[in-house]
């Protein structure tokens, strides 16, 4: 999964967002790290997908506002996805604990 679409899925767990609402949820959940400039095209494909749905739809100030909701089969592949993420910070931590020891062994086979 990619990183734009673990976010808005993310951004989604509590709720409907609609389109800005969920731009500044994933802009706090990855700590202002990441914008998503097509976010209108990720959702529909999300929703092509069957991981989010239209929860509504309303006109604010002449334009057209739709809500958006996260389907338990979108749930399912975050959870699925927040899982598979876990294991390898895991393994990373891990790694990075053992890292004098995977030295040593990098230096006694000559890799360095």
């Amino acid at each position: 999964m990619h990183e734009p679409t673990f976010l808005i899925l993310t951004s989604l767990v509590a709720g409907p967002l609609h389109g800005y609402a969920i731009l500044s949820e994933v802009t706090a959940i990855s700590s202002n790290r990441m914008r998503i400039g097509t976010l209108y095209a990720a959702l529909e494909r999300l929703n092509g997908e069957a991981l989010v749905e239209v929860a509504g739809e309303e006109v604010v100030n002449g334009r057209l506002r739709r809500s958006y909701r996260l389907t338990g089969l979108g749930e399912q592949a975050l959870t699925e996805e927040t899982k598979r993420l876990e294991s390898l910070a895991k393994q990373a931590r891990r790694r990075l604990r053992q890292r004098p020891a995977l030295s040593r062994l990098v230096a006694i086979k000559g890799g360095g």
